[in-house]
């Protein structure tokens, strides 16, 4: 509660610093270490990166919540049947958007790269194939890219280490 008014992780202290949110901390710690191949300097390029990882933060995150706070977590709050069946649906329905996005791109969310997007959004792919739903599109380029995101050693183990 002292590092985050939320009394929540992730937080992260620098020197004097304190930062809370994941996907500011993940901006934070690619620009402090010079990372412009995982968060570009030019505008556009940059701004491409950051669209995606908001629309993880705000559309993707909110659709699965209470689905996963039902079905992994157990919690006693999220037992609304058609609530669930609702969060299902969206997330289904985000996760075939991003399928799209991996269609036109052949490879990562902004293109032939591997950025920062693809670090949010493949703990958000792993957590869609972890997570028991009774229904579960076939979606080609998720599963492609869940897979390519697999040859990397650091989501190997960070992203997909069998933890939803």
């Amino acid at each position: 509660l002292a590092l985050n008014p939320n009394a929540l992780v992730p937080v992260i202290r620098d020197g004097d610093f304190v930062l809370w949110e994941s996907n500011a901390i993940c901006r934070y710690l690619a620009a402090s270490a010079g990372r412009s191949d995982l968060l570009p300097d030019r505008p556009a390029s940059r701004a491409l990166v950051e669209q995606w990882m908001d629309w993880q933060a705000t559309e993707l995150n909110n659709a699965w919540r209470y689905a996963f706070m039902a079905r992994v977590r157990g919690s006693p709050t999220h037992s609304d049947t058609n609530a669930i069946a609702a969060s299902i649906r969206d997330w289904n329905r985000h996760m075939a958007t991003l399928d799209a996005a991996l269609e036109r791109s052949g490879a990562f969310v902004t293109g032939a790269t591997f950025t920062l997007a693809d670090v949010v959004l493949g703990l958000s792919t792993h957590r869609w194939f972890m997570t028991p739903l009774a229904a579960r599109p076939t979606l080609p380029a998720v599963q492609a890219y869940y897979e390519r995101l697999t040859l990397r050693p650091g989501y190997r183990a960070h992203g997909r280490n069998g933890l939803p």
